[in-house]
C-alpha cells in the first residue's frame, strides 16, 4: 500500500507534546502514525484524528525494545513504501536517583528511554527515509544535556546529551542521502506531565514561570508548530541543529 502522501511516525505520540505534533503533521497532510504503550489511549487519538480528516494509525510498541522498534518501523516502512519524517518523542525522566545510590538497571533504562530509543527507531527508519521526500529526523534534546539535569537526574542529562551529539552524527552519516537531522529542546511546558505537582503544589508549578524570560509556560503546539517547520520544505537547509522552544528559560535567569 505505497501512498502519494508523506508519511510521518511520531513515538511517545499518545498525549502531551507527542500528540500535538501528530495533530499538526496531519493537518500538514502527513499519513501519521502514532506509537505508545498504552493501546486503548493509542486507538482513541486515532479517532480523535480521524474526525478531523487526518489519515493516522496506531502501532503499540516499546522503544527500549530492538526487537519490538524494529519490526514496527520495518512494516510501516513496508506497507506505505516510504518515510518522511521521524519525530523521537518519547523519553523521560525516569525517575530521580542520585549516582551513588543509582542502580545500574535504572542507569541502563533511563539511558535506554532517552538514546537507545533514538538509535534503535532511526536505524529502523533509514532505509525508508531514504525513499521519501525531503525526508528527516527530529529528536528531543533537553536542558539538562547540557547542565546535567537538577538533583537526581543526572542521567537524564547523561542522557540527553547523547541525544544532542546523535542527532549531529545521524546529520553526518545521513547528509549524503539528503537526510537532515536536528533536535528540538523543549523548555517547560504545560502537558499532562506535570499534572500531579499542578494540582498538588500549585504554588511551585506557579513560579516556574519566574525562571522563564517571557513569563510563562510553553503550550504543546508551540513545540509542534517548530516540528511541523523542521518536517518542512522551509527548512530544506538546515540539518545539525538543536532549536531550543524554552521561552529563554535556557538563559537561566
Amino acid at each position: 500500500m505505497s501512498t502519494d502522501k508523506k508519511v510521518a511516525i511520531i513515538t511517545g505520540a499518545t498525549g502531551g507534546i507527542g500528540f500535538a505534533v501528530a495533530k499538526r503533521l496531519g493537518k500538514d497532510g502527513y499519513v501519521v502514525i502514532l506509537n505508545g504503550i498504552e493501546d486503548a489511549a493509542g486507538g482513541q487519538r486515532v479517532k480523535e484524528l480521524e474526525k478531523e480528516g487526518i489519515t493516522a494509525e496506531y502501532y503499540g510498541f516499546d522503544v527500549t525494545d530492538e526487537n519490538a522498534v524494529t519490526s514496527a518501523i520495518t512494516k510501516i516502512g513496508e506497507k506505505y513504501g516510504r518515510i518522511d519524517v521521524l519525530v523521537n518523542n518519547a523519553g523521560g525522566l525516569g525517575g530521580r536517583s542520585r549516582f551513588e545510590d543509582m542502580t545500574t538497571d535504572f542507569y541502563r533504562f533511563v539511558m535506554a528511554l532517552n538514546l537507545d530509543s533514538v538509535f534503535f527507531a532511526s536505524r529502523a527508519a533509514i532505509p525508508y527515509l531514504k525513499k521519501g521526500e525531503n525526508a528527516t529526523i527530529i529528536n528531543y534534546a533537553s536542558n539538562a544535556g547540557w547542565n546535567a539535569g537538577g538533583p537526581g537526574a543526572g542521567v537524564y542529562g547523561t542522557s540527553k546529551a547523547g541525544v544532542h551529539a546523535i542527532t549531529r552524527a545521524l546529520a553526518k552519516d545521513l547528509a549524503e542521502y539528503g537526510i537532515r537531522v536536528n533536535a528540538v529542546s523543549p523548555g517547560t511546558i504545560d502537558t499532562p506531565f506535570h499534572a500531579q505537582i499542578k494540582s498538588t503544589k500549585p504554588e511551585v508549578f506557579a513560579s516556574w514561570k519566574n525562571n522563564i524570560l517571557l513569563g510563562r509556560l510553553g503550550q504543546p503546539e508551540e513545540v509542534a508548530s517548530v516540528v511541523s517547520f523542521l518536517a518542512g520544505d522551509g527548512a530544506s537547509f538546515i540539518t545539525a541543529e538543536t532549536i531550543q522552544i524554552g521561552g529563554g528559560q535556557a538563559l537561566g535567569i
